[in-house]
């Protein structure tokens, strides 16, 4: 209940300051659990990043079929701060550890 709760709030802000308007592909939630992983699979780049959206696991999961580092930097600059900072504390909930696969994706 707690995780739907936080969900929904998130795409509610998303949707309330227009974040992912006109998006076609990399949504900020996205964006935002791709930056997770990086964090946690300790990535030093933005091509690193784009380098794990080749493994199809990794496309599954974000439904990204592929993305460039330059796509990832634009987002980037484009991200609201104030949206991601503010929710990357209650975020956390979302996607536990436990509940990642990815430690069992093989690319």
């Amino acid at each position: 209940m707690v995780r739907a709760n936080l969900y929904e709030t998130f795409i509610d802000s998303v949707n309330e300051i227009g974040q992912d308007k006109y998006v076609k592909k990399l949504t900020t939630l996205a964006y935002f659990k791709l930056f997770l992983h990086a964090e946690l699979q300790g990535r030093d780049g933005l091509r690193d990043i784009a380098n794990d959206v080749l493994c199809r696991d990794i496309q599954r999961e974000f439904g990204l079929p592929s993305i460039s580092a330059a796509q990832l930097s634009r987002k980037h600059n484009q991200a609201d701060p104030a949206l991601l900072s503010y929710k990357a504390w209650n975020l956390r909930f979302l996607f536990p550890l436990a509940a990642w696969p990815s430690f069992s994706w093989s690319c």
